[in-house]
């Protein structure tokens, strides 16, 4: 890995993550608490934003390596990682590959779940 990607991941990360914050701040309603509604837009968003940005990259713009990480592996993983989920989805489908596809999907949310339940569980019978 280069120093000059390296650096622009850590920036965009660090930028990402505080546009997450803000987003999901601003647009989570105050009538619906309930529900995640202000990540689930960042969520939206973030799928919509990589796929304009890789779209570009392939077909107008030619992004230095330290850019394209600073967009894509940078801001919007920061932003939100599941723009780099929905990405790595649209590429197995895009390939024709829809077994893996859909094992991916849903093996990742399934799985991802279980595994934060693991977690809680881990630590409710170490320290309660």
């Amino acid at each position: 890995m280069q120093w000059g990607v390296l650096s622009m991941v850590a920036l965009g990360g660090a930028l990402g993550s505080l546009i997450r914050y803000l987003v999901a701040g601003a647009v989570q309603p105050a009538w619906w608490p309930g529900f995640p509604f202000g990540i689930f837009v960042v969520n939206i968003t973030g799928g919509l934003a990589m796929g304009l940005i890789v779209a570009l990259a392939a077909l107008k713009l030619n992004l230095t390596p330290e850019l394209r990480a600073f967009l894509t592996t940078g801001i919007l993983g920061g932003y939100t990682t599941f723009s780099t989920f929905s990405l790595d989805s649209a590429m197995l489908m895009e390939r024709g590959a829809y077994a893996q596809a859909g094992a991916y999907v849903i093996g990742s949310v399934v799985l991802s779940v279980m595994a934060l339940f693991a977690g809680l569980w881990i630590v409710r019978v170490l320290y309660a």
